[in-house]
C-alpha cells in the first residue's frame, strides 16, 4: 500500500517541502525486506534505513517484509541530513496498515530516530514550521522536544506536537490525547541575559566611548587602532550591551540563521539580544562568508543583526577582507557552487581593532622600535576601498599611570544604551516602517532628503574633501555620522559641531 507525509529540505537557510512517498509491496519475510530510497538522498538519508529498522524493532512494531520504496519527491532537489528518520518510518508504519493514512496524509514530521526509538533533535524546525503553516495540505507538524518551542514560534496557526518517541508519535496519530505547543515570543524576547558586561568597567577611554556610543546609534562601522592592553576588546565586547533591543522581525531573521545551523536549544529557542561573532584571524573566506559544497552560512551571516568583531585586523589573510566589501555595502552576501547559489543575509555592524605598527606600540616612547617603512607596510594590508567603508576610524591610547590606578568611573552601559535607544527611535520617526533602520542604511535618496546642510557646513565640508582627499563614498559616510551625532543630541538639522566631529573621525594617520 501507498502512505504520504511530508518533511523538509534545507537549502541554504531556506526550507522547501518535500513529499515523503512510502509503498510497501512484494511478499516475504521481514528477513528479505528491500528498503530504496529515491529522489537524490545523500549518505545520511541513505542510512535512515538501518536506524529506522532498529528504532522499529525497538518500539515494538514490526518492519515491512517485501520491497519498499521511498520517494522524496520533488526529486530533483538534494536531500540531507537525518531529520526524515521519523516521516519514513511513519510512512512505513502506514503503508502497513499500522497508522490512519489519511491522518499521517495531513502530516508534517520532522526528526532523527536513534536506535532505540527515541527522537533527537534536528536543525532548521524554526525555517521549517514557517514553510509548514502556509500550507493549506499540511494540518499538523511532530518535531522532537527539543525543537517543539522554535518551531511553534514560527507556526502560527499550525498546530505543533512535541513527541519524545517513535511509539509516542504514532499513539498521536492514532488518536491519543495530546496539546499543542505554545509559544510566545515576548516571552523569550523579555529575558535578556543580565550578566552583560558593563562599559562603566572600562578605565578611560572617553573617546573611544564616545565613538562606540555613535556607532551603536547609527548602525555605524567601526575600526580602532591602539596598543596592546589599551581596551580594545574590552570595549568592542561591551558593544552589544547598548544596542537597543532586537525587533521581532529581527529576532526571527537571526534566529532563522542560528536555526539552520544547530546553534539554538531548547532553552533559548530564540535570541533574546544581538549576536556577537569574533572570528579568530586564520578564518578562511568560506568560513566567514559562509560556503562549501551545500552553501552554508558563515560568520558575517551569524551576526547578522549584531557585532562582528575582527580582532588584529592586518593579520587577516588580504582575500579574506576583501570579501567584506560586498555584504557592508549590500547587507546580504550571494555564494555560488556549482549546485547552486544561495544568498545569505548579513547585516552587521562591523567593529574592528588593530595594533598601530607590527610591534604593537606605535610610538617611540613606548619602546616602538619599528621602522616608518615597516609600519606603512603593515598599515597598508588594510585596503583602501575596505577602510572605506569603516565609518569611525578611532586611536586609542595607552592609559596613564594614574588612570590605570584609579578606579573605573563614567558612564553604565543602561544610560548609554537609553541615549543610543532614543537616537533610533527619532530614526525610526524620520525613515518610517519602509524606510532605513538606521542611519548607517540610508539610501542615496534618503541621504539627500534627511540630511541637508547650510552654508557653513557645506563649507566646512568641502575643505575636508579637498584636504582629506575623501571618496564619494567616504563623504556620504561622513553626512550619515554626522545625521547620528544631531540625533543622539535631539537636533532636528544637522550642524557644523556635528559635521566637524564626525570629519575627525576619520583622521586616523595612515
Amino acid at each position: 500500500m501507498l502512505a504520504q507525509t511530508y518533511c523538509i529540505a534545507v537549502i541554504g537557510i531556506d526550507a522547501f517541502p518535500v513529499e515523503v512517498e512510502v509503498n510497501v509491496s512484494g511478499k516475504g519475510t521481514e528477513g528479505e525486506s528491500l528498503v530504496a530510497i529515491v529522489g537524490l538522498p545523500d549518505a545520511a538519508v541513505r542510512e535512515s534505513r538501518d536506524r529506522v529498522k532498529s528504532a522499529l524493532h525497538s518500539s515494538g512494531f514490526v518492519h515491512p517484509g517485501g520491497v519498499t520504496v521511498v520517494n522524496l519527491a520533488p526529486a530533483d532537489l538534494k536531500k540531507e541530513g537525518a531529520a526524515f528518520d521519523l516521516a519514513i518510518a511513519l510512512g512505513m508504519l502506514a503503508a502497513s496498515g499500522g497508522i490512519d493514512r489519511a491522518e499521517l496524509a495531513r502530516t508534517a514530521a520532522l526528526g532523527e530516530l536513534a536506535l532505540n526509538g527515541t527522537i533527537r533533535p534536528v536543525r532548521g524546525a524554526l525555517p521549517a514550521a514557517a514553510c509548514f503553516s502556509g500550507m493549506t495540505e499540511v494540518k499538523r507538524l511532530l518535531v522532537p522536544v527539543e525543537n517543539a518551542a522554535e518551531a511553534a514560534l514560527a507556526a502560527r496557526d499550525l498546530p505543533v506536537f512535541a513527541v519524545s518517541s517513535l511509539r509516542q508519535a504514532v499513539e498521536l496519530l492514532n488518536g491519543a490525547p495530546a496539546e499543542p505547543v505554545h509559544s510566545d515570543p515576548e516571552d523569550f524576547l523579555a529575558g535578556v541575559e543580565a550578566s552583560e558586561p558593563d562599559f562603566a568597567e572600562v578605565k578611560g577611554q572617553l573617546q573611544a566611548k564616545r565613538a562606540l556610543t555613535i556607532a551603536a546609534a547609527g548602525g555605524h562601522n567601526l575600526l580602532m587602532i591602539g596598543p596592546p592592553g589599551t581596551g580594545k576588546s574590552m570595549l568592542a565586547t561591551r558593544l552589544p550591551g547598548i544596542l537597543p533591543p532586537m525587533t521581532l522581525e529581527e529576532t526571527l531573521e537571526t534566529s532563522r540563521i542560528h536555526s539552520v545551523l544547530g546553534l539554538l536549544s531548547d532553552g533559548r529557542p530564540l535570541l533574546n539580544r544581538r549576536p556577537f561573532r569574533a572570528p579568530h584571524h586564520t578564518v578562511s573566506d568560506m568560513g566567514l562568508i559562509g560556503g562549501g559544497r551545500d552553501p552554508r552560512p558563515g560568520e558575517i551571516s551569524m551576526a547578522h543583526n549584531g557585532v562582528l568583531f575582527l580582532d588584529e585586523l592586518p593579520e587577516f589573510k588580504r582575500n579574506v577582507l576583501e570579501v567584506l566589501r560586498q555584504p557592508l555595502e549590500t547587507g546580504s552576501i550571494t555564494v555560488s557552487r556549482a549546485s547552486g547559489s544561495c544568498t545569505f543575509p548579513a547585516r552587521f555592524m562591523l567593529c574592528a581593532a588593530m595594533n598601530p605598527c607590527p610591534c604593537g606600540r606605535g610610538d617611540f616612547e613606548l619602546g616602538c622600535t619599528c621602522k616608518l617603512e615597516e609600519k606603512r607596510r603593515y598599515r597598508k594590508r588594510i585596503s583602501g576601498p575596505l577602510l572605506d567603508r569603516i565609518d569611525l576610524q578611532i586611536e586609542v591610547r595607552q592609559l596613564s599611570q594614574e588612570e590605570l590606578l584609579a578606579a573605573p568611573t563614567g558612564e553604565s552601559s543602561a544610560v548609554l544604551r537609553k541615549r543610543v535607544i532614543a537616537a533610533r527611535q527619532r530614526q525610526q520617526e524620520r525613515f518610517g516602517v519602509r524606510g532605513a533602520r538606521c542611519n548607517a542604511q540610508m539610501s542615496s535618496r534618503e541621504l539627500q532628503k534627511y540630511c541637508p546642510l547650510d552654508g557653513a557646513s557645506q563649507q566646512l565640508l568641502r575643505q575636508a574633501i579637498t584636504t582629506l582627499k575623501l571618496s564619494p563614498r567616504a563623504y556620504d559616510r561622513i553626512l550619515k555620522v554626522a545625521r547620528t551625532i544631531a540625533d543622539l543630541e535631539g537636533a532636528a538639522q544637522i550642524g557644523a559641531q556635528h559635521l566637524l566631529e564626525a570629519v575627525t573621525y576619520r583622521l586616523a594617520e595612515w
